[in-house]
């Protein structure tokens, strides 16, 4: 027997936590049919995300929410993007006018860092082994937010079918937009403080100073200390074994040759790894302050 379209009981508000939505469509599946534990997970991944309201437009609503990982550049794709994107986990927010790109921790906790992709910016959005490919007009770049979790693709793929609006218009929104967690103002590539509120932001040439001439310290600059850790104790042990070795060959003492090049040769790969980490999590727009509190609407 073929499934109906279900309400579910109760008062059906046009909120959750606040934030407008589509009810009929967030707690349904991909064949507009409602599902009790559709409703369930989107209501815990709701939670994740209550910092939205000020970011919303007037007559937005919220369509899905899922998660995934963030796009990678080139360098560090290439070099360690297998470990790498562990560290580059997002929440997904579709509305009726965009994705909201959110970046988070490995627990899915907010980062006081948001981008958008508008719907009317995209020349085309594909979903395909879970990989969701976005290729922006003008420009035709693609951009791949890898691993969208399983419970959301196939809804994906039907709001990306019936939903979602792709004008392709080739406007100034064709690209990924982050904005001000504090006043929600656009923000700008490689301007480190928002123009509206002059919230400050951790910049690139900190973070390769930091990479360079502390152990693991682009990592503990961007925030992720467990990695910078390990980045860290790793270094200094290179450092000490290097010292050793350059003390025996003052010495005269016979030292291994493969030993001798190949240590200084892994310290400058960690090295260059840890820089190319730190200056890709600073394009995501991090704040100097742990902590904001977002200015009132008017």
């Amino acid at each position: 027997m073929a499934e109906t379209p279900f309400e579910p009981a109760g008062i059906m508000v046009p909120h959750i936590f606040g934030l407008p939505v589509a009810r009929d469509i967030l707690f349904s599946n991909h064949k507009d049919v409602y599902k009790k534990r559709i409703e369930k997970r989107q209501r815990r991944l709701f939670v994740k995300i209550p910092f939205l309201k000020p970011f919303l437009q007037r007559g937005e609503k919220i369509l899905l929410v899922t998660t995934g990982y963030s796009p990678l550049d080139s360098p560090a794709q290439y070099l360690t993007g297998f470990v790498f994107v562990y560290l580059k986990r997002c929440i997904l927010v579709f509305t009726n006018y965009r994705i909201f790109h959110i970046p988070t921790t490995t627990a899915y906790k907010y980062k006081n860092s948001i981008a958008q992709i508008a719907y009317s910016g995209c020349r085309s959005i594909m979903l395909k082994a879970g990989t969701l490919a976005v290729q922006y007009a003008g420009s035709g770049g693609i951009e791949k937010f890898k691993a969208i979790a399983l419970a959301e693709r196939k809804k994906i793929k039907a709001l990306i079918q019936k939903k979602i609006p792709l004008s392709g218009t080739g406007t100034k929104l064709a690209a990924r937009i982050h904005f001000c967690p504090r006043c929600t103002h656009r923000l700008f590539p490689g301007v480190y403080r928002c123009k509206k509120c002059q919230l400050k932001f951790k910049n690139k040439l900190a973070a390769v100073f930091c990479s360079i001439f502390f152990p693991g310290g682009g990592y503990f600059y961007t925030r992720h200390y467990l990695v910078g850790l390990l980045s860290g104790l790793l270094e200094i042990f290179l450092l000490i074994y290097l010292f050793f070795l350059i003390d025996d060959w003052r010495r005269q003492i016979d030292i291994n040759l493969v030993y001798g090049a190949l240590v200084p040769a892994i310290l400058v790969f960690e090295k260059t790894i840890t820089t190319i980490h730190a200056a890709h999590f600073v394009d995501e727009f991090i704040p100097r302050d742990k902590t904001i509190q977002p200015l009132p609407t008017t």
